[in-house]
C-alpha cells in the first residue's frame, strides 16, 4: 500500500465530521431538548428537534425495513466507494470533501442504528421559504459534494 498524505487527510476529516456531528446530537438529544421543544435563535433560526427516516428531506419516510435495513446499507455501500475514490485521489481539496461526505454519511448512519432515524435540529427559515430541519452531518455532505460539482466544473475549464 503506497502512502497517500491526501488519504490519511481525507479519513482525519471524516473522523472529525463524525466526532463533531456526534457530540451536537448528544448535546442537543440530552440537555437542549429535554423537553423538545422550538428555540428561536435569529428571525431566521431555530433549534428543533426532527427525527427522519428517509433520506434528504424526508424522501424514502416509509419506515420499517427500509429505514432499518436498507438505507443502512446503501449508506455503507456508497461510503466504501468514496473511500477508495479518497483512496486514489491526489488533490487535498478533494480528499477533503470526500471526508466530509463519509463523515456525514457515516455521523447519519450511527444515528440509524441508533435511533432508527436521523435526529434534524438546524430549522431555518427566510423571505416565506421554510427548508426541512437538518444537522451538521447533512451540512457535511452538502459542503463536500458541492466543492466536489464545482471542482470538477473549474477542472474541466482548466483542461480547456
Amino acid at each position: 500500500m503506497t502512502f497517500r498524505p491526501e488519504f490519511f487527510k481525507g479519513l482525519a476529516v471524516a473522523a472529525a465530521v463524525i466526532i463533531v456531528d456526534q457530540i451536537s446530537k448528544w448535546w442537543i438529544l440530552g440537555f437542549v431538548m429535554q423537553p423538545p421543544k422550538v428555540i428561536p435563535l435569529t428571525p431566521f433560526f431555530n433549534l428543533v428537534l426532527g427525527w427522519n427516516r428517509g433520506i434528504s428531506f424526508g424522501f424514502l419516510d416509509s419506515g420499517g425495513w427500509l429505514s432499518a435495513w436498507f438505507l443502512p446499507l446503501v449508506a455503507v455501500a456508497i461510503s466504501a466507494v468514496l473511500a477508495v475514490w479518497l483512496y486514489r485521489v491526489r488533490h487535498l481539496r478533494a480528499a477533503v470533501s470526500i471526508g466530509l461526505i463519509i463523515g456525514g454519511a457515516m455521523g447519519n448512519l450511527i444515528d440509524r442504528l441508533q435511533f432508527g432515524a436521523v435526529a434534524d435540529f438546524l430549522d431555518f427559515y427566510a423571505w416565506g421559504t421554510h427548508w426541512p430541519a437538518f444537522n451538521l452531518a447533512d451540512s457535511a455532505i452538502t459542503i463536500g459534494a458541492a466543492v466536489l460539482i464545482l471542482d470538477s466544473l473549474f477542472e474541466k475549464e482548466k483542461k480547456s
